[in-house]
């Protein structure tokens, strides 16, 4: 086995690569939580429970809160795009905050036999966990 050292150009086309994929990705995390927080405001609670076996245990304001969140933590996600310096660090928070309730989601909806829900935080976890791992790491 031979270790291979990029050239500066293939480096930087690597890194614009890398760049790229992450916001496309970040991009998607914001537009399906905004999408879920705002459902979650403005669905009557029937037919969240319709979608969803968890609202009908939870109470109202919990799921309405929910929502809020859940569009806060999608807008952080793009906090970049405003200023790096001061948007990186609540990028990582945010994509901290999504991976974390992905994960309780993810069990709940295990527990709860509902399977597409549950392969959905499935893919927002495999989604989420490089935008977090990487922008995490990065150096600007």
């Amino acid at each position: 086995m031979t270790s291979q050292t990029l050239s500066p150009a293939r480096s930087r086309l690597a890194a614009s690569y890398r760049n790229l994929t992450l916001w496309t990705l970040q991009g998607w995390l914001a537009m399906f939580f905004i999408a879920a927080g705002y459902a979650k405001l403005t669905e009557p609670m029937a037919n969240l429970i319709d979608l969803m076996k968890w609202p009908a245990l939870a109470p109202e304001n919990m799921v309405r809160g929910l929502g809020v969140a859940e569009i806060i933590l999608a807008v952080l996600v793009l906090a970049p795009l405003v200023s790096w310096k001061h948007g990186r660090p609540l990028l990582v928070t945010a994509a901290a905050g999504l991976l974390a309730l992905e994960t309780i989601m993810l069990a709940l909806h295990a527990l709860g036999l509902e399977a597409g829900l549950a392969l959905t935080n499935l893919v927002l976890i495999g989604i989420t966990a490089p935008v977090l791992w990487y922008r995490a790491r990065e150096v600007r």
